[in-house]
Order: structure tokens, then sequence, then C-alpha cells
């Protein structure tokens, strides 16, 4: 795919807006994929990629996999589907349970276009999809009460396209967005069944340590911990 295929896929993927879920499925995905660390600029074609998925049930991890590539296009804002997508969508591929919601590193309708890569990876793959990040890309909020399960609107101009959610009293909250399949109520849901004592949800937490160990495990000049 290219950039202008891409663009046009998610002015389409924005406007299609499928019916949500509406439920908290038992078996809930993450996936994650990391670069070698130390490199010179935001990063090229080319550069090895390592990803990994998990599923994750009452609490228990059922199913693990990992795939390792180069990266099919630059890093590009609003353009990490070309980047990312493909490593995300072999490893969600590889797992041996698939998961009723995926967990994704990425934004959904906080994005130029209204269409993240949670969004693109979820439509991709046929599956409900809720992103998950630090910070907002383009959307702004006040941040929610210290309680925890506290939430407050990410808003792009009057439009909600996502929320900060407090899964740890008084720690800095997450960006929640809904992604493909889901809407904002669903992905706070899934996000808070996902999460228990520590701040990002198990099955994106298990996906990054094993994205990140088999980085290390291939490239141990550049890995001197976790990041």
């Amino acid at each position: 795919m290219t950039a202008e295929e891409l663009i046009a896929w998610q002015h389409e993927l924005a406007a299609g807006r499928p019916p949500p879920i509406g439920r908290v499925p038992a078996a809930i995905g993450g996936c994650f994929v990391c670069f070698p660390r130390g490199a010179v600029g935001p990063g090229a074609r080319g550069d090895p990629g390592w990803a990994a998925a998990a599923v994750v049930r009452e609490g228990r991890v059922i199913a693990v996999a990992g795939a390792s590539a180069e990266a099919g296009a630059p890093y590009v804002p609003g353009l990490l589907a070309l980047r990312e997508g493909p490593l995300l969508e072999a490893a969600v591929h590889a797992l041996d349970v698939a998961p009723g919601v995926l967990l994704v590193n990425a934004t959904g309708r906080d994005h130029p276009r209204r269409a993240g890569l949670a969004t693109s990876l979820g439509a991709a793959l046929d599956l409900p999809t809720v992103g998950i990040t630090h910070r907002p890309l383009l959307a702004e909020g006040g941040w929610p009460a210290p309680e925890r399960g506290a939430t407050s609107p990410l808003r792009i101009g009057d439009e909600i396209v996502a929320c900060w959610l407090r899964v740890r009293a008084r720690a800095r909250p997450l960006a929640v967005h809904p992604g493909w399949r889901t809407d904002l109520d669903t992905a706070v849901a899934v996000v808070r069944a996902a999460t228990a004592r520590v701040r990002t949800p198990a099955p994106l937490r298990e996906a990054r340590r094993l994205a990140r160990l088999a980085r290390a495990r291939s490239s141990p000049e550049s890995s001197h911990g976790p990041t």
C-alpha cells in the first residue's frame, strides 16, 4: 500500500463506522512493535522491527506470538500503518487463540483523518480494537479526577474522539481511543477489565515485554534494558 492509498483508505474507514461490539469479550489481546534503540532520526524504511502479541483471559496469559521483519516505510506522522501495520498483523495472525478485542499502542479517531493505526489494524484483521497511548495526538482535554476509574473527554474541536482514563488513583492517566468496532464506553470498559495493579493493561504489557525481549536477543549490542 502506498501513502496515497493508505490516506484514501483512512478516509473510507473514518466514514464507515461499523456497529460497535457493545460488550467486553473474555479474551483480550494486545500487540506491540519496537525497533532498534539508539538509532538516529525518527525511523527509516528497512529498519529491523520486532512485534509481539498476547491474549489474556481472566488475568492469565493464554497465548503469545511474535514476528520480525524490516519496516516497510519510514516513520511519518499519520501514516504509522505503513511502518508498523504489517509487523503487528503478522504477530496477531500467529496467535493460537484469537482475541475478542485487541489493544493497540496507537490512536483511533485522534488522527488527522480520524483513522489511526488502531482503526486500520482492526479493519485489516477484522478484530475490534482499542488504542492506548500516553498522550493524545491532536486532541485536547483536561485530566480527570484523581480517583481510579475517572475519565474526561479528549476533543478535536467539538468532537469527542477519545478520553483520559485514570487506571490508578493519582497516577498519570492513559489516553483511551475507540478503534475498529468499539465506541468510547466500550473502549473504557475494555481497558478497565484488562488493568489490575499496574498502569499498563496486562495484554499490552505482555506484548511489549515480549517484543523488547526479542529485540534484545536479536541485537544485544543495542539493548541495555527496557525502554
